[in-house]
Parts: C-alpha cells; structure tokens; sequence
C-alpha cells in the first residue's frame, strides 16, 4: 500500500466543487435565493419568511442583481482553469502554489455558502482547503511541475 497523495486528492476533489460552483452560479442566476434568509427572519401568514431587515445587502448582491453568483462562477472557472491547465501554463509558477489555491478555494466557500444552490459546493471547497493545507503541511511538491522549476533561461 502507498501513501496518500493529498495534492493529487485536494485536486480532483477542488475540480468537482469548482465545476458545481460554476453550475450553481449559472443555476443561481435564474432561481435567486438567499441561503440564510431564515436567520432572523420573520414568519407571517400570508407571505411565508421575510428576512431580517439587515439581510438586505445581501437581498440586494443576491436576488436583485446577482453579482455573487457572477462572482462565483468566474472564481470556479479560474479554479478549473488552474487546476486542470492547458500543456503550456504548466510551465508557470501559479500552477505549482498551494497557497494561491488555498485562498482561492477559500473565497470561492465563501461567495457559494451565500446563495442556495451553492452549499455542495461551499463544503468541498472547506474539504479541498483542508486538503491542500494538510499536503503543505507535509512538504509535498507537485512531480509534474518539479521539471518546470529553474530552467535558467532556457524557453
């Protein structure tokens, strides 16, 4: 038996979450709701749960205008983009950083945990986060990126 890659697992475990987070913006922006409306909010008869009055600014982000979604989808296909890359951006550093995909994964938890459909996608995100942490934590380097380091000038 091996040892557990967590780089490689963080990887296709952040590629699933960020291809939901994509999905769930793009679904987000045709059926709008605010996940958390129910905090504080007020039960009436005829018209169900209102929210608080001080969920309006994310009332106004999320069901109004839907920049939150916009915001996800373009932090997930980001995500997409720098985990699963074309041939010649595996040459660049970014492709090799652990903690950029950590703050990344970490914005992206924080922009789908605020709309509906994106709460899967807001839990892998935590679970790739802890992932990525845990393969930091270990000193793991990516094998694919190893030649790409130090070339000296060379193109």
């Amino acid at each position: 038996m091996g040892n557990l890659v967590w780089h490689d697992l963080a990887r296709f475990i952040s590629i699933s979450a960020s291809i939901y987070a994509v999905w769930s913006g793009f679904h987000g922006l045709f059926f709008r709701k605010f996940f958390w409306d129910f905090v504080g909010g007020t039960l009436r008869d005829p018209g169900g749960l209102q929210p608080a009055p001080g969920a309006a600014v994310f009332i106004t982000l999320i069901v109004k205008s839907p920049i939150i979604q916009i915001l996800a989808m373009i932090v997930g296909t980001f995500l997409v983009l720098l985990e699963y890359p074309l041939p010649y951006l595996k040459a660049l550093s970014i492709h090799r950083s652990f903690v950029l995909r950590i703050v990344l994964l970490f914005f992206q938890a924080f922009l789908t945990v605020l709309y509906y459909q994106g709460t899967n996608s807001a839990i892998w995100s935590l679970i790739a986060i802890f992932c990525y942490t845990r393969a930091q934590l270990l000193g793991e380097t990516m094998e694919e990126a190893k030649a790409n380091r130090g070339k000296g000038g060379q193109a």
